[in-house]
Formats: C-alpha cells, sequence, structure tokens
C-alpha cells in the first residue's frame, strides 16, 4: 500500500473542525483490547492496521486514505501491518463525534 498527500488529509480533517495528530508505529505493534472516554477519529497516512471489534464481532483493515471513527467507549484492539503505519488521530468529547452512539464507523 502506497502513501497518500498527508498536508492534504490533514487539511481536510482540520476543515472538519478537527486537531489531528500525526503518529507512527513498528510492524508487529499490538494494542490490547480497551477502550477510550472520547470520540476517536483515525485516518491512516501510509502502511496498515487493523482494528478489532470483539463486541461488535468484526474488524477493519485500514489502509492509506482510509478513516475510523470511534465512537467513546466501544471496546478495539489494535495490530499494525507488516510495514508499519503512520496516522493522524483527532479526539473529541464523547458523544460529539459524526457517528457517536452508532458502533464504528469506516467512511468511504
Amino acid at each position: 500500500m502506497s502513501s497518500i498527500d498527508r498536508p492534504n488529509l490533514d487539511r481536510r480533517l482540520r476543515a472538519e473542525g478537527l486537531e489531528p495528530a500525526a503518529w507512527s508505529e513498528l510492524r508487529g505493534e499490538r494494542y490490547e483490547e480497551h477502550a477510550h472516554d472520547y470520540d476517536k477519529v483515525i485516518v491512516v497516512v501510509e502502511g496498515s492496521i487493523t482494528f478489532g471489534m470483539p463486541g461488535y464481532g468484526v474488524g477493519f483493515v485500514l489502509g492509506p486514505g482510509e478513516r475510523l471513527d470511534l465512537p467513546a467507549a466501544v471496546r478495539h484492539d489494535a495490530i499494525v501491518g507488516p510495514k508499519g503505519v503512520t496516522c493522524l488521530e483527532a479526539h473529541l468529547p464523547a458523544g460529539t463525534g459524526r457517528h457517536s452512539g452508532e458502533g464504528p464507523r469506516v467512511p468511504l
């Protein structure tokens, strides 16, 4: 998977009123099942990451340009793909995200 235009993606998120921050992880990094007390928006810039949603019985593999809107209190885990991952992430107060109360969404 290739990378995407990070400055343009950052501008698009900011146009939505979000304040994204970038982070990266090496391949294979794992995040155990947990939840947050805030709504999270995450967009992959480069590489891939798989989010598991045990309470929903689904998971999402996100690649460059793909976004996950994760409402507060949704339990999830994650594993970074074979080429690592770089993401832009923004946090919102619980219940204020685009899909709050509806469970996780991957907008197209």
